[in-house]
């Protein structure tokens, strides 16, 4: 995993609490937390984090990444505005996941590893994402979604109907979107 994951973290949970508990989250999963952007560190530095996150907060892992995936994604509108240039709204930015955003971020971090997207448009009203990765990180994916909607000032309903993680060939998120407010 790339170290700009990392670094996301560090600045989302600074931000939302502050350096001191970041520092005891490394301890915690008893890493040194000396992450470059570009360098490439093992998966299970990430789930040893968010293993001592949810143990310090009494939280189920999956939402601790659901909650730093929708955190991030403001630090990334501010990091790459690029990507999010042109779109009005969520629905075209995420597809622009697999053309557009993932094969700038391989450029950007050479060895990166980014999942891929199945698209399905066929129900009028929703956005079907098949979220191909080894990670099976889909939490992380939702709370992108979410932090996207957000950005765009719409709130979205996601529907896990099918996860890996369950036995699922995919993780398949099924998003509705509406303007905030709207009801």
């Amino acid at each position: 995993m790339k170290g700009i994951i990392f670094n996301l973290l560090e600045q989302v949970v600074s931000e939302e609490y502050d350096e001191k508990t970041w520092e005891a989250l490394l301890d915690g999963a008893k890493l040194d937390g000396a992450y470059t952007a570009v360098g490439s560190y093992p998966d299970e530095d990430l789930l040893a984090l968010v293993g001592a996150a949810s143990t310090a907060l009494g939280t189920p892992a999956d939402d601790v990444v659901r909650w730093f995936g929708r955190k991030a994604m403001p630090l990334m509108v501010q990091r790459y505005p690029q990507f999010f240039e042109g779109h009005e709204s969520t629905r075209p930015f995420l597809l622009s996941l697999n053309d557009i955003i993932h094969p700038e971020v391989r450029k950007l971090f050479p060895g990166a590893y980014a999942p891929s997207f199945i698209f399905d448009e066929s129900v009028p009203g929703k956005l079907s994402l098949s979220y191909v990765s080894q990670r099976n990180l889909c939490p992380f994916a939702e709370g992108l979604i979410d932090g996207a909607a957000d950005h765009f000032g719409e709130t979205v309903t996601i529907e896990h109907s099918e996860c890996q993680r369950r036995g699922g060939a995919n993780c398949v998120l099924v998003c509705t979107f509406e303007p905030k407010g709207s009801d």
